[in-house]
């Protein structure tokens, strides 16, 4: 494994998180850690984009959230943001 590999990528704390980037091992501390930083800038309403796929990683997605005390709620997209393919998710002020 090369040094750039095991160096941190710069992601964009912006409110939205697209998992196709990452591997699924890594999102059950990516999901946590997002939503934090995101809540520490001020940003509320979070977009986390899984896919459509089968349905293993909203479903992974979804339970993680359902565990995390800083998630007031979530529902999945409409049409003009992802549909069923993206997660909306409210977090505490």
């Amino acid at each position: 494994m090369s040094e750039s590999e095991n160096e941190p990528v710069s992601y964009p704390i912006d409110g939205t998180l697209d998992l196709h980037m990452f591997h699924p091992r890594e999102i059950k501390d990516l999901v946590p850690d997002y939503l934090s930083l995101c809540r520490d800038k001020g940003i509320f309403e979070v977009r986390i984009v899984h896919g459509k796929g089968i349905g293993t990683l909203r479903a992974t997605v979804h339970a993680i959230l359902e565990k995390l005390p800083i998630v007031t709620g979530f529902r999945p997209g409409d049409e003009s943001t992802g549909g069923w393919g993206a997660t909306w998710v409210q977090l505490k002020k």
